[in-house]
């Protein structure tokens, strides 16, 4: 049976809630980009989420999927015919030994607290077994899901399910009417534009420079081709720093206009900040940061966000906020053993 036709199929899921009408499916490819789309939009302000994904986004993401088959891995939920929810499963190594199996959804707030959620939880665990049983089990291996702190209902089913928060991000943002400190790069550091023959150069030294940070996974090729892709990759507004032929830290700047407009702001992110190794504890993070915020309120802007790992050893935190930003939303990372 091709994975087309699979999707077809009604998929048995165990402990869903008797509710007329309710039916499990797999996913049918491009055709169930609008319904997930729908069934996002139709989630966020009751979660208090501020997005503005299109079709082409979802296209580009799904074209560029990792340990991730969607016809094998996505479970959609259906009412009478109306998708009212949908969720998909994943894997990847951490450098730090450990294998995560990580298991996200969306589900419509109608169609919330009645066992539908928890149902379909409960299957991409299972499914997430399945696929751990091919992995090998001499290592710790773990479940990983996420919640911000206003995804009340989110957090309250994982913890229900034995999931614990193991990591905390913050969202931050920065007054561009607040003063704007002068950093300097080091002596012998530049900042160029950016160029197409950059892009590798740079894409290589941001995953080097994150092999540090908690949970890194090592990215691969379809990684790369799904960011040369994203509308948030604007090179034009990047912030790269070069000690002659070498990329010594950036700040890969971007504007989300549909967001703008929809939340009636003015707002640029500061995102994607790193430096690598030999060139830390020089300055280099600050003095992109504030020429970001500089170029921003040039271009317009009111206000700068950015997310952190509040744990971050390196002291991003510190850092972001001696710079003024404070934080807005907390984001956690759940996890509970598998075996």
């Amino acid at each position: 049976m091709s994975r087309q036709n699979m999707a077809l199929e009604k998929i048995q899921v165990p402990e869903a809630p008797e509710i007329v009408g309710l039916v499990f499916r797999g996913f049918r490819g491009e055709s169930d980009y609008p319904h997930m789309l729908a069934v996002i939009e139709g989630s966020k302000e009751v979660d208090q989420i501020e997005r503005t994904e299109t079709l082409e986004d979802l296209a580009n993401y799904y074209a560029h999927l990792t340990n991730c088959d969607p016809y094998q891995d996505m479970l959609i939920a259906e009412v009478d015919g109306q998708v009212v929810g949908y969720s998909r499963v994943t894997w990847r190594t951490e450098d730090s030994g450990k294998w995560i199996y990580l298991h996200f959804g969306f589900l419509l707030p109608a169609w919330r607290r009645i066992g539908i959620g928890r149902a379909m939880l409960r299957f991409n665990q299972n499914r997430l077994r399945q696929i751990a049983a091919e992995h090998e089990d001499s290592v710790p291996r773990y479940f990983e899901s996420f919640a911000s702190d206003t995804e009340v209902e989110n957090q309250a089913l994982l913890q229900s399910e034995g999931f614990e928060a193991v990591r905390f991000g913050f969202e931050m943002v920065r007054s561009l009417s607040d003063p704007i400190m002068n950093k300097s790069l080091p002596e012998g550091l530049e900042v160029r534009p950016v160029l197409p023959g950059h892009y590798r150069a740079i894409w290589e030294a941001n995953q080097e420079a994150f092999q540090d940070h908690w949970g890194y996974s090592p990215a691969k090729e379809e990684d790369y081709q799904r960011w040369l892709n994203e509308s948030i990759f604007q090179p034009d507004i990047w912030q790269v720093a070069w000690d002659g032929d070498q990329v010594v830290g950036m700040v890969l700047n971007f504007l989300v206009e549909a967001e703008n407009i929809k939340y009636e702001r003015m707002r640029g992110y500061t995102e994607f900040i790193c430096v690598r190794r030999p060139w830390r504890k020089r300055g280099v993070a600050s003095a992109l940061i504030t020429r970001s915020l500089k170029m921003f309120k040039q271009m317009g802007m009111t206000e700068a966000s950015l997310g952190v790992d509040t744990q971050n050893l390196s002291g991003a935190l510190r850092l972001y906020e001696s710079l003024g930003f404070q934080p807005v939303k907390r984001h956690t990372t759940y996890r509970k053993p598998m075996d």
